[in-house]
């Protein structure tokens, strides 16, 4: 049999730059089938996140654990800055019966929304008080099936639409994301408050799991938009006559690849791609720390920093959306890292204040619609960034590093608040943005030059 050739779409900088569309079309992208599916997945995908990060944090506080060690526990996200080790597995290797069933990126979707289901159960039984460490292992499954599930979503998003929409899908993937972090954020606070035993002070294991079991069945909003989605087009794989053939074309020629299109210019990349959310990660680890501290109640922080909060994100990611269409990516880069690193010093700002409502809604309304801003543009320009051939591994390698660096650093957050407390740590946050400037400008650079 003689091989074909596919020569795939490379939506990045080369690709030809398509016709600018109305701002009327391009508002209406948002109500194509693609971008709907991604408003259901995106919930799915970000469901987990806060249950094993922002909201485990607030859990473990209350149950009386220290701050360091809140600190060292967010360890357990470096989870999804090593997606890149397996990902080629789930980018080309078939599961028995699911694969010939649902395709190969459904396949992937459907077990590791398992795990994460598993893995909220384990935490719901589990009272951290008396045994921490099946909390973290618990923790750790979620965190790898949502890594998982992540490296799936993302070439199924790639792949099911052209260059022109990679906004759109990614707008609405933050949308049903950020929907997903109001109900594992403000929602798991309410079901636990109104789970709690009245007249009981202090920690309450029995509503915590209350809470996170309802937060595991609604891991089925995502299982049943697998079921329901269709396939993408299946992109043709050349059969590997060895083992060594197969490691080649699923581990080294993704990578190979990225160097061989990017040359000079990936290491650039690579670099933005390190530091650009670096403010943002950082500081989020100590946030619910710091309400607690504070004085704020769950419902408090459920209503202003999980419901406000995460609507300003979604008006962040549509207007970042429809900017990146309108604008280019790079410049919506450029001002999401500028309004990113401000907004933590409104938090140092907030810290001197006390327990002050109002400008707890002030400062995470600003927050938050940075973060969703630079998030639409980020997934943009990432997505940008790929070769639908290598979809799965090469985007899972690029949001990897987006959090390696990040997430090791947040590791040491609960003991720098220790040692200097909120307001000192929230600017040394800020500050950390300052090189994702220069890193912009210079790749915004050289993008131009390479299209020249």
């Amino acid at each position: 049999m003689v091989a074909v050739r596919i020569i795939p779409r490379m939506p990045d900088s080369s690709s030809a730059a398509p016709a600018r569309r109305s701002w009327r079309q391009a508002w209406l992208v948002y109500l194509e089938p693609a971008s709907l599916r991604m408003l259901a997945l995106g919930f799915s995908a970000g469901l987990p996140l806060l249950l094993v990060l922002g909201t485990l944090s607030f859990r473990l506080r209350e149950a009386g654990i220290d701050r360091t060690t809140i600190g060292y526990l967010s360890w357990v996200g470096l989870a999804y800055a090593f997606k890149w080790v397996w990902s080629p597995l789930v980018d080309r290797l078939p599961l028995p019966l699911l694969t010939r069933a649902l395709g190969r990126r459904r396949s992937w979707l459907l077990l590791a929304q398992g795990m994460v289901m598993a893995g909220l159960v384990g935490m719901a039984l589990v009272d951290p008080r008396a045994k921490l460490g099946p909390m973290v292992w618990c923790a750790l499954l979620v965190a790898f099936g949502s890594a998982t599930q992540d490296i799936a979503l993302d070439a199924f998003r790639i792949e099911s639409a052209d260059a022109d929409r990679q906004a759109a899908l990614a707008a609405t993937y933050q949308t049903g994301y950020r929907l997903a972090m109001i109900w594992a954020g403000a929602g798991v606070l309410w079901v636990a408050a109104r789970a709690e035993v009245a007249g009981l002070a202090g920690y309450q294991a029995g509503a915590w799991a209350a809470a996170y079991l309802v937060m595991a069945a609604s891991m089925l909003v995502g299982t049943a938009t697998v079921l329901l989605s269709p396939e993408p087009t299946p992109r043709p794989l050349a059969p590997a006559r060895n083992l060594g053939e197969w490691l080649r074309g699923a581990v080294v020629e993704p990578f190979a690849d990225f160097i061989r299109r990017y040359r000079w210019q990936a290491a650039l990349i690579l670099a933005l791609i390190a530091v650009y959310r670096i403010s943002d990660v950082v500081m989020g680890i100590m946030a619910n720390p710091f309400y607690v501290d504070m004085g704020y109640t769950k419902d408090e922080v459920a209503a202003v920093t999980k419901v406000f909060g995460v609507v300003m994100t979604l008006a962040g990611a549509f207007v970042g959306g429809v900017l990146s269409m309108r604008l280019g990516v790079m410049r919506v880069l450029m001002l999401g890292a500028v309004l990113s690193a401000l907004s933590n010093l409104l938090f140092a700002w907030l810290g001197q204040r006390g327990h002050d409502l109002t400008g707890l809604v002030l400062v995470v309304s600003a927050d938050n619609l940075a973060g969703g801003i630079a998030s639409a543009a980020f997934i943009a320009y990432l997505s940008g960034l790929t070769n639908v051939q290598y979809s799965a591994t090469q985007y899972a390698l690029f949001s990897s590093m987006m959090l390696l660096l990040p997430k090791w650093l947040a590791g040491f957050s609960g003991r720098f608040v220790d040692a200097h407390g909120y307001a000192a740590f929230f600017t040394g946050t800020a500050l950390l943005g300052l090189p994702v400037l220069l890193l912009v400008a210079l790749a915004a650079r050289a993008k131009t030059a390479s299209s020249v």
